[in-house]
């Protein structure tokens, strides 16, 4: 059974890397142009600690250093509905496919150190329950070594994360029949509803606490 889900698992993902890499190649960020739309992303995203309130209280994301593909494919996700958040649905629905390929291109160099590199593995080892949840949830296969080398660049860096926004994002690929929250994924949905919420928050907090190479880069009117 364990080989049959791997199997249909790796099958799933093929798919999506495929499709996203086809979509991606459509339209080609600029990071400099990007610089001048993200005046409604600075409010939440350039702020340090940053709490959203609605529909849930949790730390927005750090975008800075994130994959340019995967700020892509999620930008698109909030604007046709497969993403559910009533702010982010709005601002993304006010850009085009140039502004959110621009936009992206900004926030994925932001904050970059040249040079800079990551570990291969976590000097944190997880606890022993972690680590079998780890397991279970196959989660290095698409996020790759130390959760920031992603098998597809469409995939989400997710060391360094802040942890309750992992949280609320892995609930979100278990929510149903709800307006304002949940996520559709055939993946993710798969590999979270395997699990309870109490171990999805176990497992954003233990990938939350790791080293990773996205950030929240202040910006300067606001410090």
């Amino acid at each position: 059974m364990k080989k049959l889900f791997s199997t249909v698992f790796a099958m799933a993902v093929a798919s999506v890397t495929a499709l996203g890499s086809a979509q991606a190649q459509d339209v080609k960020g600029d990071a400099k142009a990007g610089e001048k739309k993200v005046s409604m992303c600075m409010g939440c995203h350039g702020i340090v600690g940053y709490q959203s309130s609605f529909p849930e209280v949790y730390k927005v994301p750090k975008i800075a250093g994130q994959s340019e593909k995967y700020l892509v494919a999620a930008l698109g996700a909030y604007r046709d509905g497969s993403r559910k958040h009533p702010t982010m649905r709005g601002i993304a629905d006010s850009l085009s496919d140039q502004d959110i390929a621009d936009v992206s291109a900004y926030y994925a160099q932001l904050g970059k150190e040249p040079g800079a590199t990551l570990p291969e593995k976590s000097s944190r080892e997880p606890s022993a329950q972690v680590a079998a949840l780890l397991q279970k949830g196959i989660c290095v296969s698409c996020h790759g070594a130390n959760f920031s080398k992603p098998i597809d660049p469409s995939y989400p860096h997710l060391a360094g994360q802040n942890a309750d926004y992992l949280f609320v994002a892995l609930k979100a690929y278990k929510t149903e029949n709800n307006a304002n929250v949940g996520r559709s994924n055939g993946v993710m949905a798969g590999v979270a509803k395997q699990f309870t919420n109490a171990e999805l928050k176990a497992l954003a907090t233990y990938i939350g606490s790791l080293d990773g190479d996205i950030k929240t880069v202040p910006e300067a009117r606001f410090r």
